[in-house]
């Protein structure tokens, strides 16, 4: 929307004028085929004689169609004869004539007497509405040039009256330095701005008290205000925002009206209100469906009955909705209830495809290829009850798991989470079979909500059967553990995206008390702490720094399973080395795990041009170590440096990491690759 319907303060009328009575003809006369023709009014153009017809003057459709443009620009040169346009070597527009009128010329755009009080959104108007911006650094010849300028005056002088120069006088001059090239120059005599005189709403008088006074005050212009478009859009904005969030369910406005008065340059801006009644909550009423009752959508939503109503709240649960990923279309709106002083809530879903199939492939050198399929189904369990069973065979993991979420446990946003996993891992590592059952209940942010605080409390029990390295010999010793864990989460996150951020900062703390029973029993602690930060340079770029520490207190190295242990190095740690790959090592040369880690990353994520501006390119260097002591001593870090390519799509950032290390340890490769969706950190 420009702005608002204008209405001249002087409107004039005129009767049209009553038609000539014509003679009425003789049809019963006889006609005499001898007599001649009744003379026509001279024309000025003689008769063609058909024997001397003249030759075609174009042998071609696109030669008649330059033809004709050229004859119209003839017309239009005509028609701007009288301009009061100035060139620049002071001679007439009309009087101008490049040497060859049909020449391809490029040229160049300027202003000149724009008023400083000019916003942003008149240079983002003109960019995207012009005529010459539209055919920027394409050659013209003077004929399209000098129509294109006409044009782009035209919008000009529109984009003004937007701003509240309703007086403004628009011309446009050509100048040229004996150049192909030609500055197009736009110059404005902007006049004075009109301002407001009488401000008017009728109907909002009939809002309950003292609620005209405050919608007034939302509205904000007041007489004297500067007759702005924009402002008054953002007005009307602003009182359809108080009314709606102030119970008025039904509220409306109308059309603004502004009539304006050139001799004063003043306006008087009337825009009708129709506030209606002031309402409160009802129920959520809605048909039957498989997907969830009345009674879930009402346990989601933000408000209850008895609540003065709020557009807000309504928005909210449509977004909320949305989010359980188990609808296609939704529509949410008030409806007059049995009881007058409220408003139920009518909500309208259809389904969306409730079961996916997924895939996903990976590579990390020391990980090897990673392949993973899963089968979902979204409301196995109503009400969002979701199933999922994962497959995954990589080269140095085979497993198969079963989970159950269900979102929405109880109170909006909790998740109850199930699992139950068998694995089998065959890494340098360690060697594990595994069979686990988990459950937690959680609080975490979507892709819809972003929130700033979240959690996850549970329990863990797993039996599993594993191979170490023990003696000086490098003997293999091959052990079953059987653990309990409670793992906890908090997280503060004030980054500005979940998949891609570029500002703010993220927090994260792990706890996980855990017990292990084999040849007796005996508790220890593992703790984590993660810090991540992201700071804009410009546009384009963005640094991001992360660190990490570890511990596990309450128990030896050698006590504590090999799966359980701290590792570091991989894509998500220090990049190039290999997965769990730098730390203490054994007789092998193979990793044996520590209790303590610290690891730190530093990025710089450049957005290129290439690809739609969606590849990106990403220098790093990481650094990090593992201790066997519970307390990291910061000593013998290793540094791998390296570069990313990151090609953003719709569904988050494609990353492609090649690393080398800087001091390697013995049998480290000298390149590491890596390939995952999401950005490292």
């Amino acid at each position: 929307m420009m702005g608002p319907l204008i209405r001249s303060g002087h409107a004039q009328t005129a009767d049209q004028p009553s038609a000539d009575a014509t003679d009425q003809l003789e049809l019963d006369a006889p006609l005499d085929p001898d007599q001649p023709l009744t003379e026509f009014p001279d024309f000025g153009v003689e008769w063609p004689d058909p024997d001397q017809m003249a030759e075609p003057l174009f042998e071609d459709r696109e030669d008649q169609a330059e033809a004709d443009e050229t004859a119209a620009d003839d017309m239009a040169d005509q028609a701007l004869q009288s301009s009061e346009d100035i060139l620049a070597d002071g001679l007439s527009l009309n009087e101008y004539r490049p040497t060859d009128a049909l020449a391809e010329t490029a040229y160049r755009i300027s202003f000149e007497g724009l008023p400083e009080a000019i916003g942003e959104s008149f240079d983002s108007r003109f960019r995207i509405l012009s005529v010459l911006e539209q055919y920027r650094g394409e050659d013209a010849n003077f004929a399209q040039l000098r129509r294109r300028a006409q044009s782009d005056a035209e919008l000009v002088d529109r984009l003004l009256r937007i701003e509240g120069y309703y007086d403004a006088v628009v011309q446009t001059r050509f100048e040229t330095d004996g150049a192909d090239r030609v500055d197009v120059i736009i110059n404005v005599q902007a006049g004075p701005q009109y301002e407001l005189d009488a401000i008017s709403l009728p109907g909002l008088e009939n809002a309950v008290a003292p609620d005209p006074e405050r919608f007034r005050d939302s509205f904000g212009l007041q007489s004297g205000a500067i007759v702005n478009s924009d402002r008054i859009v953002e007005a009307i904005g602003r009182l359809d925002t108080a009314m709606v969030e102030n119970g008025y369910a039904f509220a409306q406005t109308g059309e603004p009206e502004l009539e304006t008065d050139h001799a004063e340059r003043l306006g008087d801006l009337e825009v009708p209100v129709t506030p209606g009644g002031r309402y409160h909550f009802g129920s959520i009423v809605m048909p039957r469906t498989d997907l969830f009752d009345a009674d879930h959508v009402q346990m989601i939503a933000r408000f209850d009955p008895g609540d003065l109503y709020q557009a807000s709240d309504v928005e909210d649960l449509r977004r909320a909705l949305i989010a359980t990923g188990l609808v296609s279309t939704i529509s949410i709106d008030p409806v007059v209830a049995e009881d007058p002083d409220k408003v139920d809530i009518a909500v309208n879903v259809e389904p969306a495809p409730l079961r996916t199939i997924a895939g996903e492939l990976g590579y990390g050198t020391g990980e090897g290829v990673r392949a993973a399929v899963s089968w979902e189904h979204r409301n196995f369990f109503p009400p969002e009850g979701l199933i999922r069973a994962t497959g995954v065979l990589a080269t140095q993991e085979q497993s198969g798991s079963i989970a159950f979420r269900r979102n929405n446990f109880r109170r909006r946003d909790n998740i109850l989470n199930g699992r139950v996993a068998l694995s089998v891992v065959d890494r340098p590592a360690f060697k594990a079979q595994t069979f686990s059952v988990a459950a937690n209940i959680e609080r975490k942010s979507n892709l819809i909500y972003q929130k700033r605080w979240s959690w996850s409390a549970g329990v863990e029990l797993l039996a599993s059967r594993e191979s170490d390295v023990t003696g000086p010999a490098g003997a293999t010793g091959r052990e079953t553990y059987f653990i309990g864990s409670l793992p906890g989460l908090v997280v503060y996150d004030a980054s500005d995206d979940l998949l891609d951020p570029t500002r703010g900062f993220r927090l994260s703390a792990r706890v996980a008390p855990e017990a292990s029973f084999q040849n007796g029993s005996f508790f220890y602690v593992r703790g984590q702490l993660d810090g991540s930060a992201y700071f804009p340079v410009s546009d384009n770029i963005v640094l991001a720094g992360r660190t990490r520490l570890g511990t596990i207190a309450g128990a030896g190295n050698n006590r504590i399973a090999p799966s359980r242990r701290l590792y570091s190095g991989g894509g998500g740690s220090v990049r190039g080395y290999g997965y769990q790959s730098i730390g203490p090592r054994d007789v092998n040369n193979d990793p044996v795990g520590g209790r303590s880690l610290v690891e730190f990353s530093l990025e710089a994520r450049v957005k290129t041009g290439f690809l739609g501006g969606n590849l990106g390119i990403v220098p790093f260097v990481d650094g990090g170590n593992v201790y066997t002591s519970s307390k990291p001593d910061f000593s013998g870090l290793r540094y791998g440096a390296g570069i990313g390519l990151r090609y953003y799509s719709d569904f988050g950032p494609i990353r492609i990491d090649v690393g080398t290390p800087i001091n390697p340890q013995p049998g480290d490769s000298r390149i590491a690759v890596y390939v995952s969706l999401g950005q490292a950190f």
